[in-house]
């Protein structure tokens, strides 16, 4: 058989690349259970991983068991193709790319094989989430030590290729520290158990050991952190020619974990956190040797730069409220057996650092306070990677540490690097160990701003290797420093490190140009080779990337976020499916690649970007919980409105996308007339017909519309409609959106009562007004402008008075705070009201001592549905504030999408999709709620998803308001 040489298929010959990967993957799938994916879509999606670097695989398999392991290593030894082991794609130093056979251990290799509790050690395999195996450890009171902020999505397989840490690594140390064995496959179909080691390959690495120990004991740095170059350290006699650890850190170059077996520790049963501020940065990371001394669990640092970064890019989350004043951050946790012990230890720490610079601490234990504290942290690395005004910063220089006692000087001299250099950073880091995170406004897109890249990194290494450090304190060298190992290490150990890759690999087909005879570091870099080929003219304003659609394309790192199973709101269709395809990264990769037109090559038509954005829901949760701040909401607005330009469109496109036009038309029908249209809406063949039509989901009932729209009742009421009549607390105009106009009208009722009960004088706009969401959602973007301009012009006159735009439905609120200027940048109306708008909630916040003066009778109990466009860009805390002050007990759900997301759920094809996310959390949770729990959800899409569920009748805000007020109907 001919050998497959494998090149970039960007620069490849296309007709030869093709024949060759068409008969491996023939091959491939003769031989594997699982899945062989070699099409554009699937090389697209794993070209990337967190770091700046690209390499478009030869295609993945997703192996079920080892077998299907041993099996794809024979097939690709037969082409003679390189293969990469990866786990979650999450790394940041490049390890995770190449031109290779990706085998992706994600969706099947993935479960706890064994846990022994007394032995204190599990079994797992590759595919074993972090948190996975803490679970299942935790109700031993055990724990896997290393936590890296990506603890809920990174795989054990990938910790144990990246010798990952974490920030409880002044307690519990490195992967390597808590592996006891590993059972591997080589590239030549060795399988090699490091319990009972056998063969060839052990006793060329104790020869190996015994020639270069020497110059192993001198070269090696002493520090916690050295992860950078093999574990050689690890085969002396001295440590016990521990295989497994020699193993750790290897980056996938030797060979394929298919089981390992892992350390557990215990876990204290209570734990506290200490936030101790500092003048700035350098002041903290020089006393972290006095923190260490009280034995904590943690020491993690922050600069005052990544806070402003988060205040920057998301207004909504407040949690960095809670840290004291200072300009740089410990973040110190104890662990006691008590809650009331762990925060003595926790006060203690505070109390010692008063003499050394401290300027205020707080101590927290109550677990939801320390986890929104700790949400700052573990979200630093995407929230570094954009400025304000869309600046983009970069990994590379990611992770070297230092000797902790030489933390504070190594700060320093790292700023002076910077300096020369003219580059900007802001870090946060494991200052307790000395290692340095920090993101660097890098030019990579130009061969002035590359070659500077490289200068710098040269320079950087020098000065760590001056302070004794380690290049790579966490993430490996990759291809990121893999280059730059000789300036850590003497010549004759980097040949070391040649002859112990050779022993398990010496055809070099693992993962080759990681560690030893490395690509180049200012190769392959991501945004350089994928420069964008396409127009740049984006029919939205993307005023956050300065205006370009591709710049936004780039705004994904591959942190991964997006690819977690609970928690936050994104994203659903990726909890529903686990396909990566259907995950944030995954459609932000395809439009990465589509903007580059060198694999995925049909632009705006290209068929698998259309398939993977099919199932966005829109939700926007991606807006908020990625830190990156990637929109998926508005990238598929702008891919929607490109593909179909001129062109005819899916049916829901006319029916959902312009449900406000119809709607229209059916309110000004009398009541007699709309009860005849509900009823034919029941008939279910007459239903059926409707809904294939309009392209809806057959398995959706058509919502029943109201009799009378609110503005009909409400005017014949003499609600005014031009200057108000003279209230205590001045006027407001109430915005009429769609859905409750024409579907819940009582909802407007009970805010108008709860508002004139306040003192304000409420008015309505004297025409129908909308936001234009639904065209904007279906990619109508000409139609929602002209929509929401027109409707912007109606309610001039109280835009140009101040006058406060009261909104009840969270969507339509959202629209006009966040969309508005994104569809008509120019206009200074959608300027005045994105800051002129408020939710009902925002409102009643400022009379919170009223309300509850005014309560009556006894508090109500409910469990609360946060829409997902409020939860990306409205925020929760005036609610939060507004209920308590009602006597409402509630409990928010961390539910994530209820799944209907507007025209989503309605629309043919994504039935189970919608179903399956509200299956995730809401809805068992609301058919496990008392009877007398209120189920309060403001969205009428969440309350549309939970009455066709058939779970109960759902209540708004305004409803509960009026009623605890006593002006409920």
């Amino acid at each position: 058989m001919s050998a497959y040489v494998p090149t970039d298929p960007a620069v490849s010959d296309a007709g030869t690349e093709t024949d060759a990967a068409a008969a491996l993957a023939a091959d491939l799938r003769r031989v594997v259970g699982g899945e062989v994916r070699f099409d554009p879509a699937h090389r697209a999606m794993w070209s990337a991983d967190a770091s700046n670097y690209r390499k478009v695989p030869i295609g993945v398999v997703s192996p079920r068991d080892e077998a299907d392991v041993a099996a794809a290593l024979a097939v690709c030894r037969e082409h003679r193709v390189p293969v990469l082991p990866r786990g979650a794609g999450t790394s940041i130093a490049g390890q995770a790319v190449n031109t290779a056979v990706v085998l992706d251990f994600t969706r099947h290799m993935n479960r706890v094989l064994e846990l022994d509790p007394e032995a204190r050690t599990a079994r797992v395999q590759p595919g074993v989430i972090c948190d996975q195996l803490r679970d299942a450890a935790a109700p031993h009171g055990l724990t896997f030590g290393p936590d890296p902020s990506t603890h809920n999505r990174c795989t054990i397989g990938g910790m144990i290729g990246n010798n990952a840490c974490g920030s409880h690594s002044v307690a519990w140390g490195k992967t390597v520290d808590n592996t006891v064995g590993l059972e591997v496959l080589t590239y030549r179909g060795e399988r090699l158990d490091t319990a009972a080691p056998q063969g060839e390959i052990p006793a060329k690495l104790r020869a190996l050991a015994d020639r270069v120990g020497d110059r192993v004991r001198e070269s090696f740095p002493d520090l916690t952190r050295r992860v950078s170059g093999y574990n050689l350290d690890q085969l002396l006699p001295e440590n016990g020619f521990d295989l497994a650890r020699a193993l750790v850190g290897a980056e996938g170059t030797l060979a394929t974990t298919v089981a390992a077996t892992m350390k557990l520790v215990e876990s204290p049963p209570a734990r506290a956190l200490a936030v101790l501020g500092f003048p700035d940065a350098y002041i903290a990371a020089d006393n972290v040797m006095v923190v260490r001394e009280h034995s904590p669990l943690t020491i993690e640092g922050m600069d005052a730069g990544l806070i402003a970064a988060l205040r920057a890019q998301n207004p909504v989350e407040t949690g960095w409220k809670a840290l004291p004043p200072g300009g740089g951050w410990l973040y110190v946790e104890t662990g006691g057996a008590t809650r009331q012990e762990a925060e003595d230890k926790a006060r203690a720490v505070a109390k010692a650092m008063k003499s050394y610079g401290l300027t205020e601490a707080v101590v927290e234990s109550d677990p939801k306070r320390m986890k929104a504290l700790w949400r700052i942290r573990e979200d630093g690395a995407g929230i570094l990677t954009r400025s304000p005004d869309g600046g983009e910063a970069w990994p590379g220089w990611e992770d070297a540490a230092v000797p902790p006692e030489k933390f504070g000087s190594y700060l320093r001299e790292f700023d002076r690097v910077l300096e020369r250099h003219g580059r900007k950073g802001v870090y946060y880091g494991h200052f307790g160990d000395g290692c340095l995170h920090v993101r660097i406004d890098f030019d990579l897109l130009t061969e002035p701003g590359i070659a500077n890249f490289r200068a710098f990194m040269e320079d950087a290494a020098d000065a760590v290797v001056a302070h004794g450090g380690s290049l790579s304190g966490e993430h490996g060298d990759g291809r990121a420093r893999s280059e730059l190992l000789p300036r850590m290490y003497p010549p004759d150990v980097i040949t070391a490190f040649e002859e112990f890759k050779g022993v398990f690999d010496p055809d070099d087909r693992m993962n080759p140009g990681c560690i030893v005879r490395s690509a180049r570091m200012d190769e392959d870099l991501r945004i350089f080779v994928g420069m964008p080929t396409m127009p740049d003219e984006p029919q939205l304003a993307f005023t956050h990337d300065r205006g370009s659609f591709t710049r936004a394309t780039r705004r994904c790192l591959g942190v991964g976020k997006c690819v977690t199973a609970h928690g936050g709101v994104m994203c659903p269709s990726y909890r529903a499916t686990g396909d990566e395809k259907h995950s944030t990264r995954g459609r932000a990769r395809l439009l990465f690649e589509m903007a580059n037109g060198q694999v995925v090559t049909g632009g705006w038509q290209d068929d698998d970007v259309a398939d993977a954005l099919d199932l966005c829901l829109s939700c926007k949760g991606c807006k908020t919980d990625c830190p990156v701040g990637v929109d998926m909401a508005a990238y598929k607005t702008e891919f929607l409105a490109n593909r179909y330009k001129n062109k005819l469109r899916p049916a829901s496109h006319y029916s959902m996308g312009a449900l406000p036009r119809w709607l229209r038309l059916v309110g000004k029908l009398p009541a007699g007339a709309v009860d005849g249209l509900n009823a034919l809406a029941r008939v279910p063949f007459l239903a059926g017909l409707a809904k294939r039509a309009g392209g809806i989901a057959p398995e959706r009932g058509i919502p029943a519309i109201a009799r009378e729209t609110f503005t009909t009742s409400a005017r014949s009421r003499a609600l005014v409609e031009g200057p108000a009549r003279h209230a205590p607390r001045g006027r407001l105009l109430l915005w009429p959106d769609t859905f409750t106009e024409h579907f819940d009208p009582g909802i407007a009722d009970d805010a108008v009562a709860v508002l004139e009960f306040l003192g304000y004088a409420v008015e309505l706009p004297p025409r129908t007004v909308c936001c234009g969401l639904t065209w904007t959602s279906t990619g109508q973007v000409g139609a929602a402008r002209r929509v929401l301009r027109r409707s912007l012009r109606t309610i001039e006159p109280w835009l140009t008075e101040g006058v406060p735009v009261v909104g009840l439905e969270p969507s339509c609120t959202a629209a006009l705070r966040a969309d508005g200027e994104e569809l008509l940048p120019e206009e200074p109306l959608a300027k005045a009201m994105s800051g002129g708008v408020r939710t009902f909630a925002e409102l009643l916040a400022g009379h919170v001592d009223e309300l509850r003066e005014a309560v009556s009778g006894p508090g109500a109990r409910a469990l609360v549905q946060l829409h997902c466009h409020q939860y990306a860009d409205l925020g929760s805390e005036a609610d939060r504030a507004v209920m308590a002050a009602l006597g409402i007990d509630a409990e928010v759900l961390d539910s994530g999408c209820c799944g209907l997301a507007g025209n989503f759920g309605f629309e043919k094809g994504h039935y189970e999709v919608s179903m399956a996310a509200a299956e995730r959390v809401l809805l068992p949770a609301v058919r496990g709620a008392a009877p007398d729990v209120e189920v309060l959800a403001d969205g009428f899409s969440c309350r549309t998803q939970l009455r066709q569920a058939g779970a109960r009748e759902p209540v708004h805000l305004a409803q509960l308001a009026a009623r605890a007020l006593g002006l409920g109907k």
